[in-house]
Parts: C-alpha cells; structure tokens; sequence
C-alpha cells in the first residue's frame, strides 16, 4: 500500500482520507519499510499535506494510542514545534510556554491534559522541563487519569502513549526536516481534549489543522502562530489565530497590548539547556515579573477563552495573573510533582 501511495504523491495526487489512514496503519504495524516511510513524508512535505490526508493518519494514530477516560471537558496547550527563529548550531528556543501556561490553566480551574514529549524546535520540550522539575513523566494511562482527577492536570508522554511511533522515529530523524509526524502529535491526545490552544510555526497549515480537528471532534480550538514564526501566542508581534467555535473557523490577530500588555524582545524571552528550562518554569509560576512572566499569562490567557473559561482575552489573561499570584500555579506544579513520584 505504501509503495503504491508514494508513488501516487510523487504524481502529485492527493490521497483519501482513507488511504492515508491505511499508510499510517502500515506505518504504525511495522509493515513499511524505514526507506519507504521516509520517502512517503518526504513526498508528502513536498506536494503539501491535505485535510484528508493529516484526519486519516491522525484518525489510525489516535486508534492506536493508548487512551486516557476522563468524563469532563479537557484542556490541551500544545505546539507543532519547528519555531523558525530556533534554528542553526547554536539554536535557542523559547522557555517552555506551553507547560507554563498548562499550569497557570490548572490553577484558574480548568482541567488540563497535556501531551507532549521531547524537543521538536529548539530547546528542551514540556517532558524535558518537567522531568527535570522531579515529575514522573513516564505513567501511564492509569496514573495520568488519577493525576488528572486529583490534581486537576496530568502529563500524557508521547512515546509511552503512541509506542507504535517508534517504527517511524529513524526515518524521521535521518531526513531531518518537519514533516506531517510533527503535525500528528498535537492532533493525538490521548485524553481527547476537547479544547486546545495549539500553535503552528508554518502560518500556511494553520487553517488546515482547525479543519482537521474539526473532523476529529474538537469543539472549541484556537491554532496559533505568532510573528516571527513561533508556535505560540507572541508577546513581541502580533498572533495569527485561527478560532474553531461550532464547526466554523474563524480567523483574526490579536497583540499583547490587546489585553493590556507590553510587548517584549523576543530575545527576552528565550530559553536554555533543560535545566535552566526547569528554573525558568519554576520562577515564572513563583510570579517573578518580566517578559517570560508576560509571556506565560499571554498564552495562558489565550487558552482560557480558547475553552470558554475567560469571556475575552482581557479577561483570560487576568485570570492567568491571578493564578500565578495566588500560588495556584505552583501549588499545581509541587503537587504533579508529588503525586507522579508517588505513582511511580
């Protein structure tokens, strides 16, 4: 089957739903060779992905995950990765907003269900930052839902939910470019949250992937992209959003002085190794001030009204600041980290 469909989008052919959801389904059995993966994602980068062809591979992705049963509304904030100002030997990505404000969301009382893993851009991902603040990012289905019922967020790490991926891992990292598997993850959660802020580096896909989760059920989504090409809501430009409300998409920017706040130099707010990751984190939600504390309230603000827990961004991103003040955030933080260890 694969054989054939790269052949197909070699001719610039655009795939089913159907027929990209049995290559990912050959992918994922380990019933497609590493060559054969690498030259399908890479024909596909190259032709463009389709609608169709993300909902079908996403469709046989989420089958094949393992799930986390949560009956109430979830909250995901999760990025594509590739961040276009993180590249180059010495790459810097920006601290780890999304885990940040994933908490910040927690503590103004909405249920989060993070997914995420490693690294896509350029600096350590959400799992490096939180492992590296003591939380056990390895439980599974069971030990996610209980961290999730008692402390209201759980982390739900890629490789443990989605072991079936790991068929294509060497062909994604000999090839070495963004490809379709980067858009999947996010597509993916395990938990089915029904609510994202998801961002996007690549500003061309971003009205694709509200359609996609559109397909796959989602009900309320803000796709992000920020000036200068970040996955994530930008305190130092303006946002691209691409709002999914009632199965219509609707498109807009937004800036920080939207919701009252400054806008900062990007190199303000840039991260390092996962250590210093982990630091940042863990001072941002102690409400140390500056660009990354602005920053974090923006994102976090964003994904309050992305779920229709905040009636603006004004709002949302008030809720945020009081969540950092009140301790919330990191009472949030010190009891996944507890409770993940104890379910060790």
């Amino acid at each position: 089957m694969i054989r054939e469909m790269i052949g197909e989008v070699v001719r610039g052919r655009d795939l089913t739903k159907e027929e990209a959801s049995l290559v990912m389904k050959e992918v994922m059995e380990d019933d497609a060779t590493p060559s054969q993966i690498a030259a399908f994602i890479t024909a596909l980068r190259i032709k463009g992905e389709t609608v169709d062809e993300i909902a079908g591979m996403a469709i046989t992705m989420r089958q094949k995950s393992y799930k986390v049963n949560i009956d109430r509304p979830l909250l995901d904030i999760v990025g594509t990765g590739g961040d276009r100002r993180a590249t180059g030997p010495n790459r810097r990505g920006t601290i780890n907003v999304s885990t940040a404000a994933s908490f910040v969301a927690a503590a103004a009382g909405v249920t989060v269900a993070k997914h995420g893993g490693r690294s896509a851009s350029g600096g350590p991902g959400s799992a490096d930052a939180l492992e590296a603040n003591g939380v056990n990012i390895n439980l599974g289905p069971a030990g996610v839902a209980q961290c999730i019922e008692e402390v209201g967020i759980g982390f739900m790490f890629a490789p443990v939910f989605h072991p079936s991926m790991a068929h294509a891992l060497r062909p994604r990292q000999e090839i070495g470019i963004h490809t379709i598997f980067n858009l999947l993850g996010p597509l993916t959660n395990p938990a089915s949250a029904q609510a994202q802020l998801l961002g996007v580096a690549n500003p061309t896909i971003g009205e694709k992937i509200a359609l996609v989760l559109s397909q796959l059920g989602a009900q309320r989504i803000w796709v992000v992209h920020g000036e200068e090409g970040l996955d994530e809501v930008s305190i130092s430009g303006s946002t691209k959003v691409w709002e999914l409300s009632g199965g219509q998409v609707r498109t807009f920017t937004i800036a920080p002085e939207d919701a009252g706040l400054s806008r900062s130099p990007f190199e303000s707010i840039l991260g390092g190794s996962k250590e210093e990751n982990a630091k940042l984190l863990r001072e941002v939600l102690q409400g140390s001030h500056g660009p990354k504390h602005d920053f974090v309230v923006l994102n976090a603000g964003a994904a309050l009204v992305a779920c229709n827990a905040a009636n603006n961004l004004t709002d949302g991103v008030q809720r945020a600041k009081d969540a950092i003040s009140s301790g919330g955030a990191l009472e949030k933080l010190d009891a996944l980290i507890e409770l993940s260890q104890r379910l060790s």
